[in-house]
């Protein structure tokens, strides 16, 4: 594990604070956590410490406004739910991954359909997975809702529950829910454990998209931006590195490693190496082969065509909280606003160009959206 040092350091003329990192133990937090493990953090002359976990979204939203940390991977809702709904000053700098969750359902459910009149989790209102689950049941003719656990559904109605990504596997299995959308590794030890199985995964809806993204407090941006260019080129080297090193960031994550998740290596290893389009095609957890998505991948480039087009997603999303400020957002503008690319273009020309990643030379895509 990386070793941090004592003082702080100056990048490039910049009083540089600490790197102070916070996640959830979910994989979506890889590149974060390979920047600080693998030193990448500290071979751009930054002082990092030890990287701070949360169990819940709302804590580490807290802890970020908080100050008590500084560099983030938050839910790309969230981030949008922070600056215009909290009126909250932070930015995304760079996306974490692409892909990396799924709705994974107990054995008994075979279809969308099942759901009917059943409890479904979401990890946080303002997910990619409460847009893209409510996606998948309207396109199955099925309303979500919010409602008492007491109070009776109808045929047509499935209920949504949050919970914290570490209590969704325990709920499945005392079949407290029907099942969950959330970010791995929970989906894969649900699969190994034999107490659920994907019905789809979300990469296979929502081609190659965004759940988590980086987030830096904007006077961070602003006033130190030498500090922060070294921050986002560490997170793209380790990005670089998670990509070409797959077998070795399971280990890195695993409770046999680093003990960043809560879970043994075979959970972490089925994550990142194992994706078999045949298998979850004829389990019906892939319609899309064709994409040739990965389970989880690396890149770091936050396309303004996906922000435009999840804060379209976001105004048609039923959401357990007042959600009226989302009215008033011009997606095209929220992608303006709300995302500083300017410092991921330049990490990316130090590991290769955008080519590195496969991505597009002039970093623009059309979003695929295919239920």
């Amino acid at each position: 594990m990386a070793t941090s040092c004592n003082s702080s350091k100056l990048v490039n003329g910049d009083d540089a604070p600490p790197v102070r990192t916070g996640y959830l133990p979910i994989t979506d937090a890889s590149a974060l956590l390979a920047a600080y493990d693998r030193g990448f953090y500290t071979a751009e002359g930054l002082h990092a410490e030890p990287p701070q976990k949360y169990l819940s979204w709302d804590a580490i939203a807290e802890a970020f406004m908080a100050r008590e940390v500084n560099v983030v991977h938050l839910l790309m809702p969230t981030t949008v739910w922070l600056r215009y709904g909290a009126n909250f000053p932070g930015k995304v700098v760079a996306w974490n991954h692409t892909n990396g969750s799924a709705l994974t359902v107990l054995p008994s459910i075979n279809q969308p359909e099942d759901l009917a009149g059943r409890d479904v989790a979401v990890p946080f209102w303002y997910s990619i997975h409460n847009i893209v689950l409510q996606m998948l049941l309207r396109q199955y003719g099925l309303e979500a809702v919010i409602k008492p656990t007491a109070q009776p559904l109808a045929a047509h109605e499935v209920r949504l529950v949050v919970l914290p990504p570490p209590q969704m596997l325990q709920a499945l299995q005392e079949q407290k829910i029907a099942g969950y959308i959330v970010a791995e590794p929970y989906n894969s030890a649900a699969e190994l454990a034999q107490s659920g199985k994907l019905l789809r995964l979300t990469g296979d809806i929502w081609k190659d998209h965004a759940c988590c993204v980086v987030f830096m407090h904007e006077d961070d941006i602003t006033e130190r931006p030498a500090w922060t260019q070294a921050v986002v080129n560490g997170i793209v080297k380790a990005q670089q590195w998670a990509k070409a090193n797959r077998p070795e960031l399971a280990y890195m994550l695993s409770k046999d490693g680093g003990q960043y998740m809560p879970y043994e290596l075979p959970v972490l290893e089925r994550v990142m190496t194992y994706y078999d389009n045949d298998y979850y095609y004829q389990k019906g957890a892939i319609i899309n082969p064709e994409w040739r998505s990965r389970r989880i991948d690396f890149q770091p480039y936050p396309f303004a065509s996906y922000t435009s087009e999840l804060v379209s997603a976001l105004q048609k999303t039923l959401i357990g909280d007042d959600p009226s400020f989302l009215a008033q957002l011009a997606p095209d503008q929220v992608a303006q606003d709300l995302v500083d690319d300017s410092f991921v273009k330049v990490a990316l020309q130090h590991v290769g160009g955008p080519q590195a990643f496969g991505l597009s030379l002039d970093l623009s895509r059309q979003e695929s959206i295919l239920i």
